[in-house]
């Protein structure tokens, strides 16, 4: 755990008036598109943003690219540390305090079937079980066609949004990464964007050229 990580403390790093972003990316190669999202998400004025990364996730993406950007990129390796004592922060439910919305953006077939399930055995899965059920929750689907076809599929959306309250945006079809045509993809990432502008009313920085993206 990096020193100027070590203490994040929601309190503190919660800024007035701005609206506060918790980017989750998970094992789907559309995590490629996270620095995209964040550098999107930071051309709006007073947003903040964090991001909790699945150790498969950071296989499609580097962390300093998204780093560069000033935002931190949150890992399992950040979560405990070794000198820990009883009352120092935890992360994941400092995190949870910080977000007023949080983006599943990609959700692999495994981390839906471990919030289905309860599963809370890393970083991310722990925030989310540890999430207030008034934060809202945009959980974005990625994975081969079959793995959505699978029936256990259908009943991991289902208990997501039934039941946990979770709002499920996609997946759509397209050619997806393996070869496949089908359904399974990610939705268009400035989609993604556009759920937390529009939610938020946010407004884009006079500063950049709304033609630019």
């Amino acid at each position: 755990m990096s020193p100027e990580k070590s203490h994040f403390v929601a309190s503190s790093a919660r800024r007035e008036g701005y609206t506060h972003v918790l980017l989750m990316t998970t094992g789907s190669v559309a995590s490629i598109k996270a620095p995209l999202i964040v550098q999107e998400l930071l051309t709006y004025n007073h947003v903040a943003v964090e991001v909790v990364a699945t150790k498969p996730s950071l296989t499609f993406f580097s962390a300093d690219d998204i780093r560069k950007q000033g935002v931190n990129v949150w890992t399992d390796d950040d979560e405990w540390d070794p000198n820990y004592k009883i009352g120092d922060p935890i992360l994941h439910i400092e995190l949870r305090r910080w977000a007023d919305v949080v983006l599943v953006a990609p959700c692999s077939a495994n981390t839906l079937s471990k919030i289905a399930n309860g599963s809370c055995d890393n970083l991310a899965t722990s925030l989310l079980r540890a999430l207030a059920p008034t934060t809202p929750t945009y959980v974005y689907p990625a994975m081969n066609t079959l793995m959505y076809e699978h029936p256990l599929t259908a009943q991991h959306i289902r208990v997501v949004t039934d039941v946990i309250g979770y709002n499920v945006v996609g997946p759509v079809s397209k050619g997806l990464a393996c070869g496949d045509v089908g359904v399974g993809a990610m939705v268009e990432w400035r989609d993604i964007v556009h759920s937390v502008v529009e939610k938020f009313s946010l407004t884009r920085s006079a500063s950049v050229d709304p033609t630019a993206s």
